[in-house]
Parts: C-alpha cells; sequence; structure tokens
C-alpha cells in the first residue's frame, strides 16, 4: 500500500458539499413550506438532511487521520494535544459568538449554548486526544465502549421525546438554554446536546479510521468498512434493536451514516483523486468555516433588520404563485447557496483561507 497525500481534493469535495447542505437546508425562503427530504426526521428515522451533520464530523475525523496521522506515527507529539484543544476551544467559542449575535440581534428568549459548531469543537478535542494517547486497538476499544455504553444508557432511560435519558440532562444543564424548553414541564431537549455527543464522537472517531485507511491507500478496507458499519446500523434499525435517531444520535444512527459516508468517501477517493473528475464543492471545503459563519451572520443580519421576508417576496413572490410555496422556499436556499459559492470561490482563487 502507498501512503497517499495529506491533502485530497475527494476530502475538500465531501466537506464542502456538507457545507453546501448545510446552507441549503438551513435557509429556506419560508419555513413553513419545506420539502420533506429538506427537513429532519421529527423523531425516529430519517430523511437525506438527517445524513449532512454526521458526514461533516466523520470528514473532521478523516482529516485529522491526514493531517497527524503520519506525525503520531512517528512518534512526534510534542506539544499536539496542546493543540488540538486550542484549536477545538476556538471552534466552540465561534459557535457561542453566533449563536449570541443571534439572541442579540433576532430578540431570542435566551441564549442557546449547545450548537453545531460547540459539537464540532468538543468532537475535535476528545478525538484528537484519544487518537493522540491511543494505537488502532485503543481507538476500536473507544468506539465499541462508546457505542455499547451510550447504546445501553438510552435503552435503560427511554428512547420517546417525553422520556430519553439526553433529553433529561440537556433539560437539567441547559435549562432555557437548550434549544427547546418548556418551563412549565421543565423539559428540554437540545438536537446538539451533552450525553448524545457521545455518539457523535463515535462518528469522529470512525472518521478517524477510515481516514487512516484512506491515508495508507487502502481504498478496499474503506469500502470494506463502509459497507460493514452501514449495514450493521440498518440491522440494529430494521431489527427493533436501536432506532436510527438523529436527535439522539443513537448508536444505528452512527454506524449507518458513518459506513454511508465511508462509502461516499470511497467513491469520491476514486473518482477525483484517482481519475480526475472535477472536485465539486471544493470551494466550500477548503473554506468551511468561513462559508458556515459567514452565512449565519448574513442571516442573521437579514432577519434582524427584517430585510428577510421582503427580499424573500420581492425575488421569489412571483414563483410562489406560479409554481408553489415549496418551490419558491427551495429556490431561495439554492439562491442563498449560489451567492456563497460564488463567494467562496472568489476566496479560492486568491488563496485566501480562513481557518480557527
Amino acid at each position: 500500500m502507498n501512503a497517499v497525500s495529506s491533502r485530497l481534493a475527494s476530502v475538500d469535495a465531501l466537506r464542502g458539499l456538507c457545507v453546501a447542505a448545510m446552507l441549503l437546508v438551513n435557509n429556506p425562503g419560508d419555513w413553513g413550506h419545506v420539502y420533506a427530504p429538506l427537513l429532519h426526521a421529527a423523531w425516529h428515522g430519517w430523511t437525506p438532511t438527517d445524513f449532512v451533520f454526521p458526514f461533516f464530523l466523520f470528514i473532521v475525523g478523516v482529516s485529522l487521520a491526514l493531517a497527524l496521522g503520519a506525525r503520531i506515527e512517528r512518534g512526534q507529539t510534542a506539544g499536539l494535544l496542546r493543540t488540538v484543544w486550542l484549536r477545538g476551544l476556538r471552534i466552540l467559542l465561534l459557535g457561542l459568538a453566533l449563536h449570541a449575535l443571534a439572541w442579540w440581534l433576532m430578540d431570542k428568549p435566551a441564549l442557546r449554548l449547545p450548537g453545531v459548531l460547540q459539537r464540532i469543537g468538543l468532537c475535535f478535542a476528545l478525538a484528537g486526544s484519544l487518537v493522540i494517547g491511543w494505537r488502532a486497538r485503543g481507538q476500536w476499544a473507544w468506539i465499541a465502549a462508546l457505542l455499547l455504553g451510550y447504546g445501553a444508557l438510552l435503552l435503560g432511560g427511554g428512547l420517546t421525546p417525553e422520556h430519553n435519558p439526553a433529553s433529561r440532562l440537556d433539560a437539567w444543564l441547559f435549562g432555557p438554554h437548550a434549544y427547546q424548553w418548556d418551563a412549565a414541564s421543565g423539559r428540554g431537549h437540545d438536537p446538539e446536546g451533552l450525553l448524545a455527543s457521545l455518539g457523535a464522537l463515535a462518528t469522529t472517531l470512525l472518521g478517524w479510521r477510515c481516514g487512516e485507511a484512506l491515508r495508507q491507500g487502502a481504498l478496499r478496507t474503506l469500502l470494506a468498512l463502509g459497507a460493514g458499519l452501514a449495514l450493521a446500523g440498518w440491522a440494529l434499525d430494521a431489527g427493533g434493536l436501536m432506532p436510527i435517531n438523529k436527535n439522539l444520535w443513537t448508536p444505528s444512527f452512527v454506524l449507518f451514516t458513518a459506513g454511508l459516508a465511508a462509502l461516499t468517501l470511497a467513491a469520491l477517493h476514486q473518482g477525483v483523486d484517482r481519475q480526475g473528475w472535477p472536485p465539486l464543492g471544493r470551494a466550500f471545503g477548503v473554506n468551511a468555516i468561513a462559508a458556515y459563519a459567514g452565512a449565519w451572520v448574513s442571516t442573521v443580519l437579514l432577519e434582524g433588520m427584517g430585510a428577510m421576508q421582503p427580499l424573500y417576496a420581492a425575488g421569489f413572490g412571483w414563483l410562489q404563485r406560479a409554481a408553489g410555496p415549496e418551490a419558491a422556499s427551495l429556490s431561495f436556499a439554492l439562491a442563498f447557496v449560489a451567492v456563497w459559492a460564488l463567494i467562496v470561490r472568489g476566496l479560492d482563487q486568491r488563496r485566501i483561507y480562513f481557518k480557527v
């Protein structure tokens, strides 16, 4: 096996496609009229939208392997743990800052503490720490412990929206600062809550293991891992042992989405890196944080100034009347993504890359 470059266009492309998909599903013109595949599953089950975040976290693990794998193999780990934790903290703080901006400008009742970037920062730091301190067997043991331990907690504590350990912890820990909070009942839930981050950490570690296979040029191993993980997750769900659930980030969800992400990565690696296909999404991928944070800020500013709905009505009101509200809402989201595609392409052409 021949080791591949630490920078792969396929990885940048898949990361970028995930970011573009995040912008698409997060910015419809009208939240009351969205095509069902562009919404998250209400609870158990999945839609294509439910794949976006786990695919991104999987790529976080893959990118860690490509960036740090060879250095760890050589034993060059001095100062590496501090570097990993500082970057994880910066990502987390950026997420909090974006939520604070939304809280301030959009007059939200409370500052939401958990979030997408907060979970990414936490998983980045924890996964980085584990792969620095443990080799392959230990990493697989951690993945198994996370899936089995978290799965046991869920099975023992309930899997319904009203009764599950993840929501109970969210309510106790975050209260009104969670995504959902009912003061009268004391119930709360956050799709990026703390306990469910155990499953998200397992996703990131599986990304690392698949990234190691990719780094070593072991495409067959990557394909086998992808197929095995996806089948295992599907079987847990189909057999009634553990439902696929993005809100709880269940072990079946971890396995199913990581497997599909691995198969997608293998296909892109074969096509983009080996056969020269165009790396669609690469410009988003090399400026992922800038695109996500910039899109968030632009949306919050438009909403905070009261300009979002007038802009939507002026630009897409005719389409709403001609083709229906769902088509107009999707067209706005596509236009939003297109604007940011132009921005990140311009940044890439000028070799401007924002990192945290």
